[in-house]
C-alpha cells in the first residue's frame, strides 16, 4: 500500500503495508482510518436534545470555580472522561468541535448507551459511506464538573485513531457544551484548567490582554495580525481551535492576499477531525494577537478540499492551534464573548520542526512501539537510509517502551547538528514473518 505517494514529497516503499504492520499486533485494526468523515458534521452538526433539563457543564458543588487538571500531549488537553458512570476514558477538549464525540460505538454498546437513530455519513471522496448513531442524553463526569442531558454523536468506526499521532488513546471530544456558560481559564504550562461559576471573573486579571470574542455557529474566533515574508500583513479572523495540533493555520482558498513564502516544506499537517491534513509547512514573520507578538512563527497552508467552501462561508482566515495556544495562558468566556491572553512560560520558545525527515507513529497496542509513517525525500534520515514503516526498536540505545511520543518529536526537533542513532526493524512480508534490524545515524538538520 504506497499511502504517501512520491509526488507529495515523501519516499515509499511497497515491501509491507502500514495496515499489515499495525494487524498482527492490534486486535482491532479493522477500525483504522479509511476514509476521511464529511468535515460538515464537525463544522456544523448540532444534536438534538431531547430531555427538559437544560444541557450543559455545571460545577457539582456551589463554588466560584473549580480545578480540573488535565494532561498535556503536544499542549492537546486531555482528560479522563466517566459517561453515565462508567469506567473513565481520554477525552480531548476541543473549541473546534460542535458535538460531543465518541470514537467508538463498541465502546458506547459496552456503556450501555442508548441510541435513538442512525446517520448515514459521507466520506470525504464522496464514494463511501461510514455510519453513527446519535445517544441524545448522557451524564459525562469529569471529576469537579459535570456534564447534563449531553448528546453524543457514537462513530461505529474509529476513522481517526488519534492515538497514532497523540502517543495515547484517545476515545472521544468534548465540544462547544463545556464552554458555553462558564469563564475557562486555561493554564498549559500548569496543565489544568480553572471552570468559573457564569457570574465570576467579571473583571480582567492582572496582564491579561482582553479581546473580543465573536461565537459564529458555536465557534469561538478572534482578530489578529499576521505579516508574511512578502512583507504583506493580514488582518485576520482566526478560529480558537484547542484540538488542532498546529501553530497558525492559514486556509489560501479563503483569501488572494495569503502568500505561500517560497521557502517551504510539502508535508502531512497532521491529524484533524476531518482526517489527515496534507499541504505546505513555512513560516510568517510575525503573529499579533493585541500586542503579544510572536516571530517566526510555523504555519500550515493546507491543500483545499471539496469542502473548503465551509471555511470561506464562516470568514476566517484560518485557525490557532495547540502549538500556538499551548505558549499562552488562555481564557474563553463565551457567556461574555471575551478572550483574554497572557504570555506563558514558553511564550518566546523558538518556534522548531523536525529536522530528522522522519515523521514518527505509535502503533495502537498496549505496548509501547513506534514506526516510521513517512520519510522526507532528501531529508538526513532519508540520507542515513530509513525506510517508511520501518518499526523503531530504540533510540540512543534507549529501548523504545522507556520512551513517550512526544518526547520523540521533541528530541527530533532539538537542536541542529546533533547526532541521533536508531535501531529499525524492516519487515519484508504483509505476514511480518521476514525482517531485518538495522542501525542508522542522523544528524539533524533544520529543514525549514
Amino acid at each position: 500500500m504506497n499511502k504517501y505517494p512520491e509526488e507529495n514529497g515523501y519516499k515509499n516503499r511497497k515491501k509491507v503495508s502500514e495496515k499489515a504492520l499495525t494487524y498482527t499486533n492490534h486486535p482491532i485494526v479493522d477500525r483504522m482510518i479509511k476514509k476521511t468523515l464529511l468535515i460538515i458534521f464537525f463544522l456544523g452538526l448540532t444534536l438534538i436534545d431531547t430531555q427538559a433539563q437544560v444541557p450543559g457543564f455545571f460545577m457539582k458543588e456551589d463554588k466560584r470555580r473549580v480545578i480540573l487538571p488535565f494532561y498535556a500531549s503536544n499542549s492537546l488537553i486531555i482528560v479522563p472522561v466517566s459517561i453515565n458512570g462508567a469506567y473513565p476514558v481520554n477525552f480531548l477538549i476541543d473549541t473546534g468541535v460542535r458535538s460531543n464525540i465518541l470514537f467508538s460505538k463498541d465502546l458506547g454498546d459496552a456503556m450501555g448507551l442508548e441510541y435513538t437513530r442512525r446517520l448515514n455519513l459521507m466520506g470525504a471522496d464522496g464514494s463511501e459511506e461510514i455510519m453513527a448513531s446519535v445517544s441524545p442524553v448522557n451524564h459525562i463526569d469529569l471529576g469537579p464538573i459535570e456534564g447534563l442531558a449531553q448528546s453524543l454523536l457514537v462513530l461505529e468506526e474509529d476513522f481517526l485513531e488519534l492515538e497514532s499521532v497523540v502517543g495515547i488513546p484517545i476515545y472521544g471530544i468534548i465540544g462547544y457544551e463545556f464552554f458555553k456558560f462558564n469563564p475557562v481559564k486555561i493554564n498549559y504550562d500548569d496543565e489544568r484548567i480553572e471552570f468559573f461559576r457564569t457570574d465570576a471573573m467579571k473583571w480582567r486579571p492582572p496582564l491579561y490582554k482582553k479581546m473580543p470574542l465573536e461565537i459564529d455557529q458555536n465557534k469561538p474566533y478572534i482578530r489578529a495580525k499576521i505579516k508574511q515574508k512578502n512583507g504583506k500583513v493580514l488582518e485576520s479572523k482566526l478560529l480558537i481551535d484547542t484540538g488542532a495540533n498546529h501553530g497558525l493555520l492559514l486556509n489560501r482558498e479563503t483569501s488572494e492576499k495569503i502568500d505561500l513564502p517560497e521557502d517551504n516544506l510539502e508535508a502531512e499537517l497532521g491529524q484533524s477531525l476531518g482526517g489527515l491534513l496534507y499541504g505546505y509547512i513555512g513560516r510568517v514573520d510575525w503573529l499579533k494577537i493585541q500586542s503579544l507578538k510572536q516571530k517566526e512563527v510555523l504555519t500550515s497552508y493546507p491543500d483545499e478540499t471539496a469542502f473548503s467552501y465551509i471555511i470561506k462561508e464562516s470568514g476566517r482566515m484560518g485557525s490557532l492551534g495547540s502549538e500556538v495556544l499551548g505558549r499562552t495562558r488562555l481564557i474563553l468566556d463565551y457567556p461574555r464573548k471575551r478572550a483574554m491572553m497572557k504570555k506563558g512560560d514558553s511564550f518566546y520558545a523558538p518556534y522548531e520542526y523536525d529536522m530528522s525527515g522522519l515523521n514518527v507513529k505509535k502503533i495502537p497496542t498496549d505496548d509501547k512501539r513506534f514506526y516510521i509513517g513517512q520519510v522526507r525525500e532528501g531529508s538526513p534520515a532519508d540520507e542515513a537510509g530509513v525506510e517508511a514503516l520501518d518499526e523503531i526498536l530504540s533510540i540512543n540505545k534507549i529501548p523504545t517502551l522507556i520512551w513517550e511520543l512526544s518526547d520523540v518529536i521533541k528530541l527530533f526537533r532539538s537542536k541542529e547538528g546533533k547526532v541521533i542513532e536508531i535501531e529499525v526493524r524492516r519487515y519484508f512480508d504483509e505476514e511480518l514473518t521476514r525482517y531485518e534490524d538495522f542501525t542508522y545515524k542522523i544528524r539533524l538538520e533544520k529543514q525549514i
